[in-house]
């Protein structure tokens, strides 16, 4: 992008014009960070928000600037300035109360569809989602969240495997995480730690987010499975919470919601 030079002044008193602005429209979220040192300059997370990242040239001086008690004519007006250079990254983190975080297939964008009007990409084989998705979750008396889901993570992740390591920056803004497992895992628990220990090398901070465990595809479990089970994640998540959720038999999904609600909703954390 090139903002305009600024113009020459001249004669007969004529100063040049300042060179033409140049406006790049971004979406929320966007971190502006120099491309040599890395460094966030500054980051949009307000609609309409207007920062300077470069100064366009200023108009030169015309001649009558430059008069004196013994030039009162002068003929000498001054140039244009040239515009600053600078070389920036823009990179997007987007800004959503929930991230969804799970293993590739662990229901995460039917989930998305089921409890917002998003329509993301879904089958059922890894790596479906190729890009954040965002969907809005309409609440009781006409409020409502925003939930995002990310492509699924594998362990190595943080260290650049599969496709997740790209999006990690993208639930970094959420204020509470919620960890998906299916139910037919081979060890939940087990699951459930390769995605935290993936969060916490890829940014330690992310620990300190509320945490929500949801083990999805519930309607493949029988009474007395589901009982077998919850016992045992109580010993395993330790006062961490968790649900049980079927997205496809819809059940679990209000008292998902419910919670999640409350979560966000907490006196000053």
């Amino acid at each position: 992008m090139r903002a305009g030079h600024g113009g020459d002044g001249g004669s007969s008193r004529s100063t040049g014009h300042d060179g033409e602005d140049k406006f790049i429209e971004v979406p929320l979220g966007t971190v502006v960070k120099d491309q040599e040192t890395g460094d966030v300059l500054f980051e949009i997370t307000e609609h309409d928000e207007v920062k300077i990242l470069a100064e366009g040239g200023k108009g030169g001086l015309g001649n009558w600037n430059f008069r004196s008690s013994t030039n009162q004519t002068p003929r000498y007006a001054q140039p244009g300035m040239p515009v600053k250079e600078v070389d920036v990254t823009l990179e997007l983190k987007v800004l959503a109360d929930v991230g969804l975080v799970g293993f590739p297939n662990a229901g995460k964008s039917t989930l998305l569809s089921v409890l917002t009007s998003a329509k993301p990409k879904i089958a059922d084989y890894p790596f479906t989602t190729l890009k954040p998705n965002l969907g809005i979750v309409a609440y009781r008396d006409f409020q409502s969240f925003v939930m995002a889901d990310i492509p699924g993570i594998i362990e190595g992740a943080a260290e650049g495997k599969g496709l997740g390591h790209y999006f990690l920056r993208h639930i970094e803004r959420n204020s509470t995480l919620l960890f998906l497992v299916p139910a037919d895992a081979d060890d939940i628990k087990k699951e459930y730690e390769i995605l935290l220990d993936e969060l916490r090398r890829y940014n330690p901070e992310m620990l300190d987010k509320d945490r929500l465990i949801v083990i999805s595809k519930c309607d493949m479990l029988d009474d007395e499975l589901r009982a077998e089970l919850k016992i045992q994640l109580d010993l395993a998540f330790k006062g961490t919470p968790y649900l049980f959720i079927s997205s496809v038999a819809q059940q679990g999904l209000q008292e998902l919601k419910d919670k999640l609600w409350q979560m966000l909703n907490v006196e000053e954390k």
